[in-house]
């Protein structure tokens, strides 16, 4: 046995290195729901996931404005839909979304973000979307759960400096002199949305459309949530280990 320090720790913590990054290699995550109310941190939770496995996040608002920009088929139809002031059907954005995973770089797995956000998508990508490609895996919903009034700092909180685009929360990340940028002195902005009304809005929202899509999640046995109050690193550790045992 090697003492603290000595070549032979430091062979066995490479070794040992080596073998969790074959690990990961070889991990499939399949398809992943990341559910969350808005300012759970969803955005980053995934951007960890996607640098870990590898894997794409689907975003069906991007894959909407990318098929209106680029005139697609699809984009010309949802296109006459929102200029007309609607809103796209579900299934305009089933086909947005199951035109994307035809890619290649969704053979390990993706992760969805803002779909299925209703009961009936959720339905819909059970039956057409689990089960593609090489791991032949189903959808999993990982929720990331955060207080209503944490919530509320988060999105209320939130300032940006126009001039270098920093980002503090005058609640959890506060300037050193109130509403200026730390770097620049300049006054910070605020997001006409980041309101207490908008954000019960959403809420509202959010809740009336999730609900059914977590409870028929969790009655399938695929289903798990995660403390999201806790440090960004350990929220995407639980994620992670929350992907796994759906997996096992």
């Amino acid at each position: 046995m090697s003492v603290e320090g000595g070549p032979g720790k430091l062979a066995l913590t490479v070794v040992s290195g080596r073998m969790e990054d074959r690990e990961t290699l070889k991990f499939l995550p399949g398809p992943i729901l990341l559910l969350g109310a808005p300012g759970v941190g969803k955005g980053t939770q995934a951007k960890a996931l996607m640098s870990t496995w590898g894997i794409p996040q689907i975003s069906t608002g991007d894959l909407l404005r990318a098929n209106v920009s680029e005139g697609t088929a699809l984009g010309k139809q949802a296109k006459a839909v929102l200029d007309r002031g609607e809103l796209v059907s579900d299934d305009l954005v089933n086909e947005m979304v199951a035109e994307r995973l035809t890619k290649p770089d969704t053979a390990n797995g993706y992760i969805l973000d803002g779909y299925p956000r209703t009961l009936g998508q959720a339905a819909w990508a059970d039956r057409h979307l689990s089960g593609r490609g090489p791991a032949a895996l189903p959808l999993i919903a990982v929720s990331i759960e955060v207080g209503y009034n944490q919530l509320l700092r988060r999105i209320t909180g939130r300032r940006t400096c126009p001039v270098c685009k920093s980002i503090y929360n005058i609640y959890l990340q506060p300037p050193k002199v109130d509403e200026l940028c730390d770097l620049d002195g300049t006054p910070l902005t605020r997001r006409s949305d980041d309101t207490e009304e908008v954000f019960e809005e959403r809420m509202r929202a959010y809740e009336a459309q999730t609900a059914p899509v977590v409870e028929h999640y969790r009655a399938l046995g695929r289903f798990e949530h995660v403390d999201g109050e806790q440090p960004v690193e350990a929220v995407t550790a639980a994620v992670m280990d929350a992907v796994r045992r759906l997996r096992s």
